[in-house]
């Protein structure tokens, strides 16, 4: 499937990392880590099993990706970010809680599902909180916009589902069109999706409380 590449969604700021991230990002993304390539990843001999694997794209900090991995033993987690603090702390996570089912790419997101993810291979797609490019000549840098999303869908299983949530009201109408209109989903609810009980509050979500935002998810699945 041929894919136009796009402007980029994200902007790598030169964020400080702390001494435990640098030692974590240094010593445990070999172990953790799946250097970029240009082939379809095979996830039976990067997890040793057959689970089924779901990708979250941008994992920010990681709290939420390594709680949701240790609370689900029997499925396997691929996170994609660029910003390596963020890395660094999602892998002293997985090192601290003993977790054998994350492995985390560094990257640009939409190269990497194009060139490194088969189709018809993932389960699910998190999309927690993507920046929401608020300014209205900025909007084409959002994640959650076609010809990304037929891509995304093309990765998925039969049966797989894409889930985001979003505390910019404009941005969840957004996702919702863009996903309304992308071949082969179909949106689960009908509408945008009840609170998911088994995704944990994350930073940006708790900032978005904060500032009396409403926070808005959607669920999509592959048919």
């Amino acid at each position: 499937m041929s894919v136009p590449r796009q402007v980029k969604s994200y902007v790598l700021r030169a964020g400080r990392m702390s001494d435990a991230q640098r030692r974590s990002y240094e010593t445990l993304l070999p172990l953790y880590g799946i250097p970029v390539g240009d082939e379809p990843l095979r996830f039976e001999s990067i997890f040793g099993g057959a689970a089924a694997v779901i990708v979250e794209i941008g994992f920010g900090m990681g709290l939420a990706t390594a709680e949701i991995a240790e609370k689900n033993p029997g499925l396997n987690y691929i996170g994609i970010e660029v910003h390596r603090p963020g890395i660094g702390r999602l892998l002293w996570e997985i090192e601290k809680r003993g977790l054998k089912n994350i492995r985390i790419i560094e990257g640009d997101a939409m190269e990497i599902v194009k060139k490194m993810l088969g189709e018809n291979s993932v389960f699910g797609f998190h999309l927690f909180f993507p920046d929401p490019w608020p300014k209205k000549r900025h909007h084409k840098r959002r994640l959650v916009t076609r010809p990304f999303t037929d891509l995304i869908a093309s990765r998925l299983l039969p049966g797989g589902y894409v889930y985001m949530a979003t505390d910019w009201v404009d941005y969840s109408q957004w996702a919702l069109k863009e996903l309304e209109e992308t071949p082969g989903l179909k949106n689960k609810y009908g509408g945008f999706a009840p609170k998911q009980d088994w995704r944990p509050r994350t930073k940006f979500e708790a900032k978005g409380l904060d500032k009396n935002h409403e926070i808005r998810e959607l669920c999509f699945t592959r048919i």
